[in-house]
């Protein structure tokens, strides 16, 4: 089992915050707060929903150690008795969360907190930073596999990490986003999803002779043989000889479960088709051409089109660290107060830019599936008391253009709530499955996409629309804030 206390890794304006709610007695004031997103990631006409399961560890170990109120008080910022409060502090609040490899659109509210305003501004930062990040790699991941069109992709990309942490939990979101398996032996352990590798040029480089190192690897890994063929030459000397090493290996009776060639430089079209003829003259027909070499979904894309004779794709900095769009753009805000009598006060933020205009009130996201095809109509974001019946006709307005509308038949669709109970009262009630159950269910989750959506690029948009509820709620609050 592998746990954390993560509790100051958080801003220090959270920290300046609690202690002001605190000085003004309002730390028992009890609010909602809403984390989504505005935009998806690479210009993808989705994102898929991941890092729940580190965020239900951050919560479960949010407590100050002696050593955290020492440093805290080292820095003269803060007051004794506040300092003696955080001493008990923990979460003892409400979280609601769309479940991890969940399709996810932009506005949609992906985890939402009830609890104390002292609790819920302080989990700000920490929430963020992790479902940001594995919400980002996994919708890449998503993207690259697309590209792959069935081929199996490794995720080979902890050298290249922004860190240790970013390598660990990127290479778990890689896989929940649908790569086979991961170089990240850590990874590996700690979340048992398989592990994949070959062999550096320095290992062929050691050698006296190419032949001779892959004879002493075929010798060590008989039964996964995929040697590196361009430390040299690659058509004239690394796949011959590795066609010599299979030659061999088949005239001692070696079978192998998966042996093959590595490409990690040049043209990886011309080559692994040049090579593809070789293996295939000399009887090597199930023989696996797998590459490497700075590739991306748009690469592989392109190399598929060209005909390119590649079966596995090792991806590796592209992907760990999303290097088309480097972040994720999560927010988190205030939605709603909840009175002393238990009632929900709506919040709303303002601003010049009609996208930054929040949306007020505790919400839920109600996604409408096609009952025929299983595929995904429209997401709706609603009021949480809002109730839909499938056996209604329903009609979806446009959230900025009301005059378009979805007009659904009664029994045509099927409506489903997104979000899942996590804590209450502070006490874990959802379980998170391992990586490789959420692997599944996130390859279910893509199955009801049409693949207008799925496109690489100039994806179809997918309709997410208020509902009439929260419409007429956000309008009015706007209206009431013009008067004043």
């Amino acid at each position: 089992m592998f746990t954390r206390n993560l509790t100051l890794l958080t801003d220090l304006y959270q920290l300046t915050m609690m202690q002001g709610y605190y000085e003004n007695d309002v730390n028992n004031h009890e609010v909602v707060f809403d984390l989504f997103y505005r935009t998806n990631p690479s210009k993808n006409g989705y994102a898929l929903c991941a890092g729940l399961a580190q965020a239900i560890e951050y919560i479960n170990n949010l407590s100050f150690a002696k050593e955290d109120i020492d440093y805290l008080e080292s820095l003269g910022l803060f007051k004794k008795d506040f300092l003696e409060y955080l001493r008990n502090f923990k979460f003892t609040g409400d979280i609601d969360a769309i479940e991890e490899g969940t399709v996810v659109f932009p506005g949609e509210v992906l985890l939402r907190v009830k609890a104390p305003i002292f609790e819920a501004q302080f989990v700000e930062t920490a929430l963020l930073n992790i479902v940001n990040h594995q919400s980002l790699i996994a919708t890449k991941a998503a993207r690259v596999v697309k590209a792959a069109e069935g081929d199996p992709v490794l995720e080979f990309g902890l050298r290249r990490a922004q860190g240790p942490d970013a390598g660990v939990y990127g290479a778990r979101a890689a896989v929940i986003g649908g790569c086979s398996a991961t170089s990240n032996v850590l990874t590996g352990k700690m979340f048992g999803v398989p592990i994949a590798g070959t062999h550096a040029h320095s290992w062929v480089m050691s050698f006296d002779e190419e032949i001779e190192a892959f004879r002493a690897y075929a010798k060590l890994f008989p039964n996964k043989c995929i040697l590196l063929v361009d430390t040299y030459d690659t058509l004239e000397s690394g796949v011959p000889n590795a066609i010599k090493v299979f030659d061999e290996m088949k005239e001692a009776g070696i079978t192998s479960a998966a042996y093959g060639i590595r490409l990690d430089s040049g043209d990886l079209a011309y080559l692994s088709k040049k090579a593809r003829q070789m293996l295939d003259a000399a009887g090597h027909t199930k023989a696996i051409i797998s590459a490497s070499c700075d590739l991306d979904e748009l690469l592989i894309a392109d190399l598929k089109r060209q005909g390119a004779k590649i079966s596995l794709w090792g991806v590796g900095t592209n992907l760990i660290t999303s290097s088309d769009c480097p972040s994720f753009g999560g927010i988190y805000k205030l939605s709603a107060e909840i009175s002393k009598e238990g009632t929900s006060i709506p919040k709303i933020k303002i601003s010049d830019n009609p996208e930054k205009v929040t949306n007020p009130g505790v919400k839920k996201v109600v996604r409408i599936y096609d009952k025929l095809s299983h595929k995904i109509q429209a997401d709706i974001i609603a009021l949480d008391d809002e109730i839909f019946d499938e056996t209604k006709p329903l009609t979806l307005y446009e959230t900025h253009a009301r005059w378009k509308k979805i007009k659904l038949k009664a029994n045509t669709y099927e409506a489903r709530e997104l979000l899942v109970p996590v804590f209450r009262g502070g006490h874990q009630v959802y379980e998170s499955p391992a990586a490789m159950a959420i692997k599944e269910y996130a390859a279910g989750e893509l199955a009801t996409l049409w693949d207008e959506y799925k496109r690489l690029i100039n994806p179809q948009i997918m309709p997410v629309v208020l509902s009439d509820g929260l419409y007429e709620l956000k309008q009015k609050m706007l209206e009431d804030y013009k008067k004043d």
